[in-house]
């Protein structure tokens, strides 16, 4: 299957190559936000791929679905438009309206993302709970705005990321990942009960850990602990495991190694030796 040439997207059953999309004037998922979504990455150009993880993104739609009550899509056409647009990019966004209309569009990894994994990158502690909480926390619904304030407001303080606290100042995740934290020989990665999204990286990684015996510690990560961690870093299935060097907050600054040899340990999962 040739390339296409960007833009382009999937739509309803069909590919459009195009950089606009129509909409009715009511459609829920442009008033409010109703739709459900799922990012993956394609390893080696193949669906099939254990790193792409389709059968696990899929299943994401579908409880988020089956939760609102929604129509599911027609899954035959959700994999011909994947199959399609994965011939030109590398990362694709899967949405799915409250009706069961698919819509999947493209995009490229990050030009810089090696640096990133391997020198990591500055991040920015949200100073407002309530101004940047998520929306709907188990699930990747269309009403993201929390998280795209918190990304806004941390790349204008020079930082990369932002960290999303609760109410009571204890951190949750990354404005687009999980956290992961390495302390007290072992790694910790704070619960999904505390209101974070279950990310399918995070699964994976969980799994990955535990075929390691490498012992994973699910807990609330306070102020306090959050000090006692040697290194820190977030993950999602797009970017795969970025290091945490820096922390900015309104009143302190927290460095962490963006070279642990414990990072060794996670990317083993996507570069096996």
């Amino acid at each position: 299957m040739s390339k296409l040439l960007p833009p382009c997207f999937w739509y309803d059953g069909g590919l459009f190559q195009s950089g606009t999309l129509s909409l009715n004037f009511d459609e829920p998922g442009l008033l409010y936000g109703a739709t459900v979504f799922t990012t993956l990455r394609i390893y080696q150009n193949s669906i099939a791929h254990p790193l792409t993880n389709w059968i696990g993104h899929c299943n994401r739609l579908q409880t988020s679905l089956q939760g609102f009550g929604w129509q599911e899509p027609e899954w035959g056409q959700i994999l011909k438009g994947a199959n399609v647009l994965k011939e030109t990019y590398p990362v694709l966004r899967i949405t799915v309206f409250p009706d069961g209309r698919e819509w999947i569009t493209g995009r490229f990894l990050p030009s810089d993302l090696p640096d990133l994994q391997q020198h990591g990158v500055t991040a920015w502690l949200t100073d407002n709970a309530s101004q940047y909480r998520r929306s709907q926390a188990f699930h990747k619904t269309g009403n993201y705005l929390g998280c795209w304030l918190a990304l806004q407001a941390a790349q204008r303080r020079g930082a990369r990321e932002a960290i999303l606290r609760d109410d009571l100042g204890n951190w949750l995740e990354t404005s687009t990942g999980n956290l992961w934290g390495w302390g007290e020989g072992c790694w910790w990665t704070p619960p999904v009960n505390v209101g974070i999204l279950p990310g399918l990286a995070r699964s994976q990684l969980l799994h990955w850990l535990e075929s390691k015996s490498q012992s994973v510690i699910e807990a609330p990560w306070t102020p306090e602990q959050v000090r006692q961690f040697e290194a820190i870093a977030y993950s999602n299935s797009v970017i795969e495991l970025i290091p945490i060097h820096t922390i900015l907050d309104d009143s302190t600054k927290l460095e962490y190694s963006a070279y642990h040899r414990s990072f060794e340990i996670l990317r083993g999962y996507y570069c096996p030796p």
